[in-house]
Parts: structure tokens; C-alpha cells; sequence
């Protein structure tokens, strides 16, 4: 029998709107993971009109580290909809069972899937799933106060992404899922740009690899999930005795994360609930302390990595590879052409070195795209906290002037609001539940219930409302004129 390509069921197929005037319910930008979680549940909504604008062709997750054999490490339950709605086509059960792996699944008895299959998985709702719009780029978002809705700029891009056609929509609710960009230190920088070395963030791995290793001695810089996998991956295919490997991280230990079951806690709804009701000088401060929470290793990865290096000693010998915690690199530069020289420092024993390297890997993670660009035109209405980040209230939504709220005007935000919500925020394991939150809040309604108590650890002596800080001090609002 044939597989079927299609969800076993597609509920209230919605047409789009006809009249371009006519203001949609809900506009999102970016299509990612968050959104597309987002897409999948609003689907079955009749009553929503909502589309999802993508600047790329199709849909890419991290297609530089679906590495062989790696896994995501969050359970298959968290996908884009079960959490929220187990009855969903857009599960991933539903989309094995497209597939005929129903079967082959159960017997792999594997909660973690692989990161590949996730990826194939969220393509394959995009395939199937109405209303996502593919090679539209959003240049700029507006409100126009005189008919109270948001007016939102895109580019519809040709396959070679040159421009085709500009186009023009209107909202009443914008949902920003534009995700993250790679993070590079800023003494490495200068030489990501010039290409003669080999300098590859982590994103880009895949398409490097062989450029990589037929490099001399290799390093590897950060210590986190994806570091570990790379660093495992290169080992795996050098030769035993010759690996000419370093693998250098800034914090104390390649600590494994912490998965325990009551630390996992922290990435629930109650969790989220109890730290955005913080003041802000406390959820900073928490942040920058939880990294063992998001930002360790695997212990599975690391123990591989032990076996892999252990495995190199049966006939004596140690392999030739330097593994060192607690160091940052202070500046870099090229020697001629061919070589790059890292000034390192050890954190603790305030010692300086320095190292010659054929290729560097950059496994620095990940920072949110800023919101700047694409709400420029929203500048006067934003409400920004005590270091010029966007206030974001407990459903999810900006927090703008009343003259843009008071009009029943949003704009809600997916993995851009860690520093008022907390580490859960880019955790796979909270998109459906933040969807359906945010849907809860479009439609006015519990359209999808949602759990009061999802931890068995009480955060905080007392429940507390979330609380908002101060804003900074508002500008003049002026008003827009339409198209600048």
C-alpha cells in the first residue's frame, strides 16, 4: 500500500481572505518550529483568517547540525501540537502513521527521536498545511491609527530570491516567530569574514565537514550540546594517533545538563508563570545562572565522547587531542594565510597561551534576532524595559501604547522573551502550550483549555501575579503617515 502523503484529516480547510483590505484575524512572520506549532493549531480554527509569511523557500531546522545519529533532547511529545491537542493531525504520530513507521517506531522503543526525523517531520506539515507562505519576505510593519489595524510590507521573492512583486496585508494580531541567529564572539569575527581559513560557526557545520577535516589540527570552541557533537563527530573520523584535536570551553566543566526529573520542572507553564511575575533584576540574574539548565551536555554524548577516546588507548598511547574547560579567547588573527593564532585565557588560574590552529569551529550558540528592523516603524508605540528590551506581558504580547492596544491591536512574540519568561523559552517542549496560549488570547476565548498545574514543585512562598516593570519614559507619539 502506498503511504499516505496526507493528514488523516484536514478540519475546516479555511479559503483565504478575498478582499486584500479586509484585516486578518492574525499575520505570522517567520516560519520556524514556534510558528509553525502556532499554524498547526489555528488551523482547525474556522473562524481565524491567518496566514504565516517565510522569508526562505521552504522549511530548514539547523540543517548544519543534523548530524548523523543525533537526537533532539526534548521527548516526541513535544511536538508542534500535543501538548495541546493530542488529537491533532498535525502530531507526529499522525505523521508516522502517513509514513507506515507506526509500527517501526514502537518497536525502536525511543523517546528521543532523531534531530533528521524532526526536521522531515516538520517539513512534512508544511507540505500539507494551508496558509504558510514561502519566499515572502516582511520588510516592515506599521499601525494605522486611523483604521486600527497593522499594516504589514512583504516582498514576494523568486526562487533565485530576487524580487518579484511587493505586496501589502492587513492585521489585527502579528505573531513574531523570526527565531535565532548564530552567535559569534566578537574577537572572532573578523576572521568568520575572510574566508581562507576555515572559521565555521556551528550552523554551517554539515556543508564544512569535509573542508574541515582535511584541515591539519582542528579546534573546536564552546562547550555545549552542539560542541560536544561536533567535537564527537570530527573524532570519530580522524585517524587513531593523528586526531590533532582541541575542544576549549568557557565554562568550568563539559558539564553534562542537567536533566533530572524535578529540574526539568523548570520548563513548564508553572515555571514560566512564577519567573515572569519577577522583578526584572532578579530574572537577569536567574538567567545567567540556569545555564546548566539549557546550555549542558547530553550525558549520553559525553559518555560516547569518554568511549570514543578510550577506545584510542587499547594499544597504548593517548590520543592527540586537548580537552580544556575554562578558557575564553581573548583576541585571534591570521599567521600568513593558511593558519589562525587564538589568544586564549584560563578563567581561573589567570594564565594567557597561545594557539595555532588549521580550522575553527564555532559552537558559540545561538542570540535572538533583534525586533528592531522589521518594528521600526513601531518604535514610538514600544514599551521597552531599563536596558532597551521589549516588555512582554504574560499572554505573549508586546507591550505597547494604549492607542495601539486599546484597538484591540497585538503583536505577540515566539522565542524572543527569555528575559521576561525564562529559559523554557526557545525549549521545544513549550511551543504548543505558549500556541495555544497565544490563540487563547486572539480568539477571546479558551479555545484550547489549558492545565492550571503542570509541576509538582511550587515556585515562590506565594503565588504572585506577573508584574511588569516600569517603562522607560514614552516617547511623542507621531503620527504615521502611510508608506513611511
Amino acid at each position: 500500500m502506498t503511504p499516505q502523503t496526507n493528514p488523516p484529516a484536514d478540519r475546516h480547510p479555511k479559503a483565504p481572505s478575498q478582499d486584500p483590505d479586509t484585516p486578518r484575524d492574525l499575520v505570522g512572520i517567520g516560519i520556524g518550529p514556534f510558528n509553525l506549532s502556532l499554524a498547526a493549531l489555528a488551523h482547525p480554527l474556522a473562524e481565524l483568517d491567518a496566514v504565516f509569511y517565510e522569508q526562505r523557500t521552504a522549511f530548514a531546522w539547523h540543517p548544519g547540525l543534523l548530524i548523523e545519529g543525533s537526537r533532539i533532547q526534548v521527548p516526541f511529545l513535544a511536538d508542534l501540537v500535543t501538548l495541546a491537542d493530542p488529537a491533532s493531525p498535525w502530531s507526529f504520530l499522525s505523521y508516522l502513521r502517513t509514513r507506515d513507521r507506526l509500527f517501526p517506531f514502537y518497536f525502536a522503543e525511543r523517546f528521543h527521536i532523531q534531530r533528521a526525523e524532526y526536521d522531515a517531520y516538520c517539513r512534512w506539515v508544511c507540505e500539507n498545511l494551508p496558509g504558510l507562505s514561502f519566499g515572502h519576505q516582511v520588510d516592515a510593519v506599521r499601525f494605522n491609527s486611523e483604521r486600527d489595524v497593522f499594516e504589514v510590507d512583504f516582498t514576494q521573492l523568486a526562487p533565485d530570491g530576487e524580487a518579484e512583486a511587493l505586496g501589502r496585508t492587513y492585521a489585527k494580531n502579528i505573531v513574531l516567530g523570526i527565531g535565532t541567529e548564530p552567535d559569534v564572539p566578537d574577537p572572532l569575527r573578523p576572521l568568520v569574514d575572510a574566508p581562507a581559513v576555515p572559521v565555521i560557526h556551528a550552523a554551517d557545520y554539515l556543508e564544512h565537514r569535509e573542508r574541515l577535516l582535511a584541515a591539519e589540527h582542528i579546534t573546536v570552541i564552546g562547550s555545549g550540546q552542539s560542541g560536544a557533537e561536533i567535537f564527537l563527530d570530527l573524532l570519530r573520523r580522524r585517524p587513531t594517533g593523528r586526531e590533532r584535536m582541541h575542544w576549549l570551553g568557557r565554562t568550568e566543566a563539559f558539564a553534562p545538563m542537567e536533566y533530572s526529573k524535578l529540574g526539568l520542572e523548570h520548563f513548564t507553564p508553572d515555571y514560566t508563570r512564577y519567573f515572569q511575575a519577577l522583578g526584572e533584576p532578579v530574572r537577569d540574574q536567574l538567567v545567567a545562572s540556569q545555564w546548566q539548565l539549557h546550555k549542558g551536555i547530553d550525558a549520553d554524548t559525553l559518555a560516547a565522547i569518554h568511549d570514543e577516546l578510550y577506545r584510542r588507548t587499547l594499544n597504548g598511547g593517548w590520543p592527540d587531542t586537548v580537552l580544556t574547560p575554562g578558557v575564553q579567547v581573548r583576541t585571534a588573527g591570521r599567521i600568513a594565510t593558511t593558519k589562525v593564532e587564538l589568544h586564549l585565557e584560563h578563567v581561573h588560574q589567570n594564565t594567557r597561551s597561545r594557539l595555532t590552529t588549521d580550522a575553527v569551529v564555532l559552537a558559540t550558540g545561538y542570540r535572538e534576532r533583534p525586533l528592531t528592523r522589521i518594528l521600526a516603524g513601531l518604535d514610538p508605540y514600544m514599551r521597552l524595559d531599563s536596558r532597551e528590551r521589549p516588555r512582554i506581558d504574560d499572554q505573549y504580547r508586546l507591550v505597547m501604547d494604549p492607542s495601539v492596544t486599546g484597538s484591540g491591536c497585538n503583536i505577540y512574540v515566539q522565542n524572543a522573551e527569555r528575559h521576561t519568561h525564562g529559559i523554557g523559552t526557545p525549549d521545544l517542549g513549550l511551543a504548543a502550550w505558549r500556541s495555544a496560549s497565544i490563540l487563547n488570547s486572539v480568539t477571546g476565548k479558551e479555545t484550547y483549555p489549558l492545565p492550571t498545574r503542570t509541576a509538582f514543585t511550587t515556585f515562590g512562598l506565594e503565588q504572585q501575579e506577573p508584574r511588569i516593570p516600569r517603562a522607560r519614559q514614552p516617547k511623542v507619539l507621531t503620527p504615521l503617515m502611510d508608506g513611511i
